[in-house]
């Protein structure tokens, strides 16, 4: 209220010198311009009298630096200027006011220059011999006018908006200071403004009420405590005035207050405008819904209205938690979009080397070009229908697979053997370091993480670079270390790398024909193992991803 009050002060205090300064320079402008018109004209005819009488003579020792002075034959040939040379000077027998001149006597006339900056008029008097004597003077255009007293203005602006802040202040704290020392124990007594004694009186009049109901719902509230205090949901019970008339500990948890709300009006714990709608629809008689963000959690919030006589008197209001529905709902949404964006780029590929094929467009030696194209493309659909079938069956649980013992060891070395031709291609060197270490697991999910591991630090790697896997046995648990030179992943990158289709170089994925899905299914595995990982990286230095499996880990 202080805000607006000294904004209305200060902006009508600005407002008014604003609408003086313009009302001036706008009153004067036009009467200092008819007074230099009349000092143009006053000039003229002196001119007029002194050329008529001595001819060109007049003019030789004549100061004229005020004016222009110009002598023109009947012809509109120019016979004297005292600004330019007569003998180059255009003729002038269609300037308005030598027309004018030569009609009626005398002639007026004003022309802005191109800028705003000045505008020039024109006086023009008949002489007895028929020729026209014209003199013009140079007028500032009310915008350089204002921009001439700028300077000033400024000043007595500055001044002007010193004055007004200060009034503006004081006014609108002196206004509220009333208002700020209310006593609400007896408002009607307030006697500072008597226009807001209504006011007063309708608030002293809701403050014994308010009491009253207070007092009835302390003696209702332990009644109900014994039922709700127990409850993991959240439930509030307000009346038609939305204010609390019971809360349970976790909706005290929820909107982080304690029972001293209870007799407030819930817009006091919590603003929410969603939560304002929620109410407003309630307290209309209708059933409402909605979803809002408490702390780090979702909580569905429902507002059923209580009817007593086919009116609304009080409003129940139910909060579930939803935050694994609504984790789930975006993580499904994320999964369909990005499944979506994989598949569409090779069907697009397929479809064009395709089409081109079909219409016979393509020569016959790039037909085997455009055919492995395809086929790579095709390739690389089914690993990525592979690996969302493989994340499908994890989410699952594998609930149908075996578990028995697995030796790690063995595990490693058999996969190995399946990468040394891709590897040897590319100039990387495969080690194998450790011991056997059994574990209790699923061998199809263990070939998986293995498989995934080995192929990003083979795919990702340098030319000529290396890949060691250590299998090692600790004391209740079993390493599996897989560590390459490659291009590392950057530290704001190494919570990501979990995450489904995130990928850290993207255009490097779509050459090696990653999926983005290879670490996901190894977390989705690992967890099923009950196993830990941890990542060592950085961008350049290559990547170590380790797993730690529980020895004694049983199905």
């Amino acid at each position: 209220m202080t805000k607006r009050i000294f904004l209305a002060v200060f902006l009508a205090s600005l407002g008014v010198f604003l609408a003086s300064v313009l009302l001036f320079i706008g009153v004067l402008y036009p009467y200092f311009s008819d007074i230099q018109r009349a000092q143009l004209r006053i000039q003229a005819e002196l001119a007029a009298k002194g050329a008529a009488g001595e001819g060109l003579a007049y003019f030789e020792d004549l100061e004229t630096d005020d004016c222009r002075i110009t002598w023109i034959r009947e012809d509109g040939t120019v016979l004297y200027d005292n600004r330019s040379d007569s003998a180059n000077m255009e003729n002038h027998l269609e300037r308005q006011e030598i027309r004018q001149a030569l009609a009626g006597g005398t002639g007026e006339s004003v022309r802005d220059s191109v800028t705003l900056w000045e505008r020039t008029i024109y006086y023009a008097r008949r002489l007895p011999d028929g020729t026209i004597l014209r003199l013009s003077m140079a007028q500032n255009t009310l915008f350089s006018l204002f921009l001439s007293m700028l300077h000033p203005l400024s000043a007595i602006f500055a001044a002007a908006l010193f004055l007004s802040l200060a009034l503006a202040s004081h006014l609108s704290k002196a206004i509220v200071k009333p208002f700020n020392h209310l006593n609400l124990n007896a408002p009607a007594k307030q006697g500072n403004y008597k226009e807001l004694a209504p006011l007063f009186e309708h608030i002293a009049a809701q403050q014994r009420q308010i009491r009253t109901q207070a007092e009835e719902l302390r003696q209702k509230q332990d009644e109900f405590e014994t039922v709700t205090t127990g409850m993991a949901e959240g439930l509030l019970l307000l009346n038609k005035k939305e204010m609390i008339l019971s809360i349970n500990p976790a909706a005290m948890r929820l909107f982080e207050t304690d029972r001293s709300c209870i007799g407030k009006y819930l817009l006091s714990v919590n603003r929410s405008l969603a939560l304002q709608e929620l109410l407003q629809k309630a307290s209309e008689g209708r059933h409402a819904e909605c979803v809002m963000k408490l702390g780090e959690k979702s909580y569905q919030f429902g507002a059923s209205p209580v009817f007593s006589d086919g009116f609304v008197s009080g409003i129940v209001l139910l909060l579930l938690d939803v935050t694994e529905k609504e984790d789930a709902e975006k993580m499904r949404r994320e999964f369909t979009a990005n499944v979506s964006h994989e598949l569409k780029t090779p069907l697009h590929v397929i479809s064009g080397r395709a089409e081109l094929i079909r219409d016979g467009m393509v020569k016959p030696e790039d037909i085997s070009l455009f055919s492995g194209q395809i086929y790579t493309e095709t390739q690389r659909m089914i690993c990525l229908v592979e690996d969302i079938i493989r994340l499908s069956h994890l989410d699952e649980g594998y609930f149908d697979m075996k578990w028995e013992k697995v030796d790690l060891f063995a595990l490693a070395k058999a996969a190995i053997q399946a990468f040394l031709p891709a590897a040897k291609q590319s100039g990387i060197r495969i080690e194998l370091f450790g011991e056997a270490s059994i574990i209790n697991g699923i061998p199809l999910l263990l070939e998986g993480i293995l498989f995934n591991l080995l192929d990003n630090a083979v795919k990702y790697n340098r030319k000529g670079g290396s890949v060691s896997v250590t299998v090692k046995t600790e004391e209740k648990e079993a390493v599996l270390s897989v560590a390459d030179t490659g291009i590392g992943i950057p530290a704001e990158f190494q919570d990501r790398i979990f995450e489904r289709f995130f990928r850290v170089d993207k255009s490097h994925s779509k050459q090696t024909g990653g999926t983005g899905l290879g670490l996901s299914i190894v977390k989705h595995s690992a967890m099923l193992h009950r196993a830990r990982i941890e990542v060592q990286s950085s961008a350049g230095s290559g990547t170590t991803i380790t797993l730690y499996f529980t020895k004694t880990l049983q199905k």
